[in-house]
């Protein structure tokens, strides 16, 4: 077992135990990734900073209920996006519907753009929630689309054609961008 991976299992025994300086240390290791995910998801900065900080508070209220099957951070990671979601749901999040109709939306084919990160921010910020949490957990988390699916309470289809779509939205985004500027 690695050093690493002892200093964790002693910190989250730390945390069981309810010891307030190992939350500390915890949150020291993880606060910055877990804001950015979070901040993937909701671009206010403030909001997404409140949500993540949540987030940590309902982690060690609930540690008891880490089992260590996976990792500690894809533990916290995955209450972090569930805060997420559960913010956006409560803001009455509306998922594009699929309409049986609809055809089926191609992936394009790959463009030489260059756009610097501001740019890819903006755009995203812009991309409408249920677009922008799907690219965020596919892109940036890593979940595949069947994950998606689970997390959201969507079909995989849709999980897919969000992808899609918010993809096409995203570069039709930074096309207008570069093209407005």
């Amino acid at each position: 077992m690695g050093k690493t991976v002892q200093i964790e299992d002693k910190l989250i025994q730390q945390l069981q135990r309810g010891e307030s300086n190992a939350q500390f240390e915890i949150y020291e290791r993880y606060s910055g990734a877990m804001y950015h995910t979070t901040k993937r998801m909701i671009p206010d900065p403030m909001l997404a900073e409140e949500l993540m900080q949540d987030a940590f508070i309902k982690a060690f209220d609930r540690i008891d209920q880490y089992r260590g099957e996976a990792t500690f951070g894809a533990w916290l990671k995955r209450i972090v996006v569930n805060e997420c979601l559960d913010y956006l749901e409560k803001k009455k999040l509306e998922w594009s519907s699929l309409d049986e109709n609809m055809p089926v939306v191609e992936e394009d084919s790959e463009e030489d753009f260059e756009w610097k990160v501001d740019e890819v921010k903006r755009a995203m910020s812009q991309l409408p929630d249920g677009y922008r949490v799907v690219l965020s957990l596919y892109l940036f988390e890593g979940y595949d689309h069947e994950e998606i699916a689970q997390i959201m309470n969507i079909s995989g289809s849709t999980s897919r054609s969000q992808y899609l779509r918010a993809k096409k939205k995203l570069v039709q985004n930074l096309k207008d961008y570069t093209y407005a500027g």
